[in-house]
């Protein structure tokens, strides 16, 4: 049985990712990459599809015992988790190596104290848990293969098979290392090369070492940023500089729900914010990588922008459904690929222009391409922002007229202006400055309800929407105007959850909402965020510092997040980890240093 989502612990590559539970079961790996299919799929169903636990050996109809510690070494993605047993205490260190080769996933198990028996139990299921590998020794190595597909293992215990899966049983006294390795390789070519695994782990520290030094974050929520740094490190998929939203799919918003998405793409709109944090902080390479992926996504048909593409560009991603697997703790279905990829979303053109912008304002190398994208996708937006769109939260019922995609339409063509003004493009300056103020006089006369002072979340719509939070943070309006402040004490008012987090919007149980799906959903982690950087910028910044602290308390022992947070049932839900929720976390510790808002 799978675990809560936050007893999960991420390990990755920079190309995929792994989840490891406490008790040492990894029960989620894609290979080759983010969004390949999985070879452990026991998270969103059950052994049968697919797990690796290494752990202290227990008895066959007891559960397997959990770690009584674990931690991230230093500042870095190698996990280690401790077992005290009645025989002594022994280490297990995950990890996977940053790869030009073979991806490979690394455990090292490690004697502590008194002598421990150990078990290693390896079930590959490839194609999301449905087909069963071809296991068979080949040079004293044990592969599994699968049609285009081979898992190699690598180990010095003795290993056996039972019931299509195996095992290695051993025991380890203080001083003893013996390492276990699982590596990919298309299952056409030659083995892949043995794994050295103590020299890998050497470099894969190095690697997080160097990588971290070149933060410039030293205020006092030094530990959360970086943790959050490089979880949107492990999310960026390497050889092309895509970020995927989450290394995961299908785990709910809803427990028992059908609120389940495959969250393994680029969104334009994540990956941009994620460029603006990185670059805050000093991650100029991560911000150049990205931008000349979105360049390549993008190229030759800017007209068309979807709101995600595939990791190397990908613009089909078509929207299956797994009915094989029962889901994470029964919420069905499991989704692959994401239906919501041809949505249109406006406000995707104002991320994309402010992430281009924050780009060129801070120094990174000037591109021409950049630059003429930018005048393209405003000359789209002057014929079509007055369209209707699906929003932010890409809903599945009607198109709506939302005031946040209207306000990041403003954005794009104000960013735009502010380009031309610089020197460094061409543009009809004069008739996009009047583009602009047609479009702030739209959305303040069409979005904004004088009775409650309070901007609603569509044109004509009594609804509110946390999106609305972005509107100071964006400059569509400054911090003391009357009707940002009453946005802001409305949606405290009827968007929040008992203890004080924030819901994207209301939802409407059983029946069926604004976002045209069934079933509720948990306080939305980045929303809180932004109303704690809202109220840090209208002056309430000891409220801001408090909710700031709450929000990190809601992250599991190593410092990670999922999408929401459920009030009711008190645990993380929704794709994990998340980098929408961790992104805001970055950005809400910076603003709260600026002004001086923290404790101790």
């Amino acid at each position: 049985m799978a675990g809560r989502i936050e007893d999960y612990a991420l390990i990755g590559d920079m190309q995929t990712a792994a989840l490891v539970c406490r008790d040492g079961t990894v029960d989620w790996l894609c290979l080759p990459r983010f969004d390949s299919h999985a070879i452990f799929a026991g998270l969103l169903g059950t052994e049968e599809h697919g797990f690796w636990r290494l752990g202290p050996a227990h008895a066959a109809d007891s559960p397997p015992p959990t770690a009584a510690r674990r931690t991230y070494r230093g500042d870095s993605l190698i996990l280690e988790s401790e077992w005290d047993t009645p025989r002594g205490t022994v280490r297990v260190t995950d990890f996977m190596p940053p790869r030009d080769g073979a991806p490979q996933l690394i455990r090292i198990v490690e004697g502590v104290t008194g002598r421990v028996p150990m078990r290693s139990a390896l079930r590959m299921r490839f194609s999301y848990g449905r087909v069963v590998p071809w296991v068979h020794k080949h040079e004293g190595r044990t592969v599994a293969v699968a049609g285009p597909d081979s898992v190699w293992f690598d180990t010095e215990s003795e290993t056996y098979g039972k019931s299509l899966t195996t095992y290695a049983d051993f025991t380890v006294a203080p001083g003893d290392r013996i390492a276990f390795t699982i590596s990919w390789q298309p299952s056409h070519k030659e083995p892949p090369p043995l794994p050295e695994p103590e020299t890998s782990l050497e470099a894969t520290e190095d690697f997080w070492r160097e990588w971290v030094e070149h933060c410039t974050y030293h205020g006092p929520y030094r530990e959360a940023v970086i943790r959050s740094l490089i979880t949107l490190k492990a999310l960026t998929y390497a050889p092309t500089g895509g970020i995927v939203a989450a290394p995961t799919t299908s785990l709910p918003e809803d427990i028992g729900g059908v609120r389940n998405w495959d969250y393994r793409y680029t969104w334009l709109r994540d990956a941009a914010i994620t460029l603006s944090s990185l670059l805050r902080t000093g991650y100029r390479e991560e911000a150049r990588a990205w931008r000349e992926w979105l360049l390549r996504a993008v190229a030759g048909d800017p007209e068309n922008l979807q709101i995600m593409y595939g990791i190397a560009g990908e613009r089909e991603l078509g929207e299956a459904e797994l009915d094989w697997l029962p889901g994470y703790e029964r919420s069905a279905p499991v989704r692959v690929g994401n239906g919501a990829a041809h949505q249109l979303q406006l406000d995707v053109y104002g991320e994309v222009t402010e992430a281009l912008h924050l780009a060129h304002m801070t120094g990174l190398a000037r591109n021409d391409y950049a630059s003429l994208l930018q005048l393209k996708l405003i000359r789209y937006l002057e014929d079509h922002w007055q369209e209707p769109d699906e929003g932010i939260w890409e809903v599945r019922g009607p198109r709506r007229h939302f005031v946040h995609s209207k306000v990041m339409a403003w954005v794009a063509v104000d960013r735009t202006i502010k380009l031309i003004q610089s020197g460094d493009a061409d543009g009809p300056l004069e008739r996009w400055k009047e583009l602009r103020d047609d479009i702030h006089r739209d959305v303040c006369e069409k979005g904004y309800d004088k009775e409650r002072n309070t901007f609603t979340q569509s044109y004509g719509s009594q609804e509110l929407d946390a999106s609305l939070l972005l509107i100071p943070q964006m400059g569509f309006l400054p911090p003391d105007d009357k009707r940002v402040i009453g946005t802001i004490e409305a949606i405290q008012r009827e968007l929040s959850t008992p203890d004080g987090f924030i819901l994207r919007y209301p939802t409407e149980g059983e029946s069926e909402g604004v976002d045209g799906l069934p079933g509720d959903e948990g306080a939305f982690l980045a929303c809180s965020f932004w109303m704690a950087d809202d109220l840090a910028m209208i002056g309430r910044v000891d409220e801001a510092r408090k909710l700031f602290e709450k929000l990190l308390a809601l992250r599991n022992d190593l410092g990670l997040l999922a999408e929401e947070w459920d009030p009711r049932l008190q645990r993380q839900v929704g794709n994990f980890p998340q980098a929408f929720s961790h992104v805001p976390l970055i950005d809400t510790a910076l603003r709260l240093t600026a002004s001086g808002a923290y404790g101790g």
